[in-house]
């Protein structure tokens, strides 16, 4: 049965805050004082999407309602789903002394209730540009409300590096088909003249051309991936729950499900430059590059007027 509704826009919003010497990842970006999470909401409505939810922090909800969701009000649904990390399955607890979050997938799981569609999976201070959302779009329609068909958007390694240093990135492999086979993490890629080569803890180098399809957390689920994560959190909390500072995330839960054979993941491939600030050098970067894009006419000069 192809979708009836318009998908939903799910933002991973839980770890906003301050960062990078203080730098807060809602700060002023567009020319009209517009954030990357603006902008990405423009690109999802442009793009044929319904609703937006957003995973925030119980503590962060306040701010969050005032300084961002109130400007989408008429536009856009807007929802709401709080992670915390004693929101667990029956028969887990939270260990002693553990502050830290359990990562992207427990994340996604905290948003059960609040989507009943197909729907994508982004993070909140991320610039995916407009053809990712175009594309991300295109295929939602498709998607029938159960389907484990679920995609992933392949950004091309050299769009997604940073000048300052080094940046962790999904390394995707694929088959014939462009379906995902395998995601391999690396933590250390840095950018050179000609490619990309990470550097491991043990000194040992991957070159890398810079035109391998990468991931940047930019998903397309139905709710049948709900009782999947549920699943492979359980998995994941039996092996390292006890740990304080091990996280699930869901690039590696794909991956068992995709080992498992109970689901496929195509890789669709974009033509967008990721923008993100990993260094704090980076934010004068994005804030041109955005500047650029509204000189060539992608964006208007204010989105919400």
């Amino acid at each position: 049965m192809p979708l009836t509704m318009k998908p939903t826009l799910l933002v991973l919003a839980a770890g906003m805050g301050s960062r990078y010497g203080g730098l807060k990842q809602i700060d002023p970006m567009g020319p009209s004082g517009e954030t990357i999470l603006d902008y990405s909401v423009f690109d999802a409505l442009r793009a044929g999407f319904g609703k937006v939810v957003f995973i925030i922090r119980p503590d962060f909800e306040k701010d969050f309602r005032e300084r961002i969701a109130a400007k989408f009000a008429g536009r856009i649904e807007v929802g709401f789903a709080f992670q915390t990390i004693d929101q667990l399955p029956s028969g887990f607890a939270v260990p002693a002394g553990r502050e830290k979050p359990w990562g992207t997938t427990h994340a996604i799981l905290c948003a059960r209730d609040a989507v009943k569609e197909p729907f994508a999976v982004i993070n909140a201070d991320d610039f995916y540009g407009q053809d990712s959302y175009a594309t991300l779009g295109r295929h939602l329609a498709a998607l029938p409300n159960d389907s484990t068909a679920y995609a992933m958007v392949g950004f091309t390694l050299k769009n997604t590096l940073s000048e300052h240093g080094t940046v962790a990135r999904g390394v995707c492999k694929t088959d014939a088909a462009g379906r995902l086979t395998d995601i391999q993490e690396l933590t250390k890629i840095a950018k050179l003249a000609s490619g990309a080569e990470h550097r491991g803890e043990d000194g040992a180098v991957v070159p890398l051309t810079g035109d391998e399809p990468v991931s940047m957390n930019m998903w397309c689920f139905t709710p049948a991936i709900f009782p999947q994560l549920e699943a492979d959190f359980r998995a994941f909390l039996a092996a390292k729950g006890s740990e304080m500072k091990s996280e699930a995330y869901i690039p590696m839960s794909v991956g068992a499900l995709i080992r498992a054979g109970t689901a496929t993941c195509q890789v669709l491939r974009s033509d967008s430059t990721w923008f993100g600030v990993t260094y704090r050098e980076d934010k004068p970067i994005v804030q041109a590059s955005i500047r650029d894009q509204v000189a060539n006419g992608s964006y208007p000069a204010s989105l919400w007027t």
